[in-house]
């Protein structure tokens, strides 16, 4: 049933200095840690949760960021500074996605997160688009600054515009748009994907989607449980779910999606900074940190 549930939803998640700043508009109440966030705070310190927060926060101070918007466009320069050999990707229908690379030999392991929000009123998408290009943008600085292993693979960091769809009775024909263009284009020198969508919500718990490939799941969660972050991951398995990992998936390229869908405040207004945690996404930040580097150095 939850599998059929989530079909027939179609995930349209599922996504002086200019260093970002926490925000003055935004709503001044903090959010309060959950108790089991608190205590499940990971072991390692590598993933610099104050700098991917207040990356969130500044995503969320724009305000909506629907595909085409103004709002959109100057994040995406954001996120290029940002990036190691930052670039834009035009995608067909005016979107463009963003790109970043470490350069390396063979095929490419690519981390990636979609950066628009779905087009309602007020929609701020804080978990939904913020939590994961935030997540990608902390684990970009983190490598780049890294010496690269020998013979390593190339890392992409992939931001996919156009994700939210225009007609929800139709996700995948009219959403998934940049992720879709992207996968037709460069689907045959990737070696695997992992896209971060819902991350950052309170109380996270991110079991595997039934359509994500089990074997990079399990490195995942083996991830996880070296820095401890295991409580974010448990062992089970959500129905399917539609999302920027499935074009990829369809080209015969092994993905997963990270993603905790028991959100109340999918595609709702309340989706603002009260509804996510610094907790959750250092909690996920810093075990998808591990996998990759444990993909990058072929441990």
């Amino acid at each position: 049933m939850l599998a059929t549930l989530m079909c027939a939803l179609a995930l349209a998640a599922c996504g002086g200095s200019d260093e970002p700043q926490p925000t003055t508009s935004a709503p001044d109440v903090r959010p309060t840690e959950t108790a089991q966030a608190a205590a499940a705070k990971p072991k390692v310190d590598r993933f610099d949760e104050d700098r991917a927060w207040a990356q969130l926060e500044y995503q969320v101070d724009l305000g909506p960021r629907p595909a085409g918007s103004p709002e959109l466009e100057q994040l995406a320069a954001y996120i290029k500074k940002r990036l190691p050999r930052g670039r834009y990707e035009r995608v067909p229908g005016g979107l463009t996605n963003v790109v970043g690379e470490i350069p390396g030999k063979g095929k490419a392991i690519v981390l990636a997160a979609h950066y628009d929000t779905k087009d309602i009123p007020d929609f701020v998408g804080a978990n939904d688009g913020a939590g994961g290009t935030a997540g990608v943008l902390e684990i970009a600085r983190v490598m780049k600054g890294m010496k690269r292993p020998k013979n390593a693979p190339p890392i992409r960091f992939v931001f996919f515009d156009g994700e939210e769809a225009t007609d929800d009775a139709d996700f995948y024909g009219t959403g998934v748009r940049g992720s879709k263009a992207y996968a037709d284009k460069h689907h045959k020198d990737i070696k695997e994907l992992v896209l971060l969508d819902f991350i950052a919500d309170k109380d996270l718990s991110i079991p595997r989607d039934a359509t994500s490939d089990e074997q990079m799941w399990a490195k995942l969660r083996k991830a996880a449980r070296q820095v401890g972050s295991e409580r974010a991951f448990p062992d089970e398995t959500q129905g399917e779910v539609l999302d920027d990992h499935t074009p990829f998936l369809r080209k015969g390229v092994p993905a997963i999606d990270l993603i905790d869908f028991t959100f109340d405040c999918w595609h709702q207004p309340c989706d603002d900074l009260t509804a996510v945690s610094k907790a959750s996404l250092d909690l996920s930040g810093e075990a998808v940190l591990q996998y990759m580097l444990t993909e990058w150095r072929g441990r």
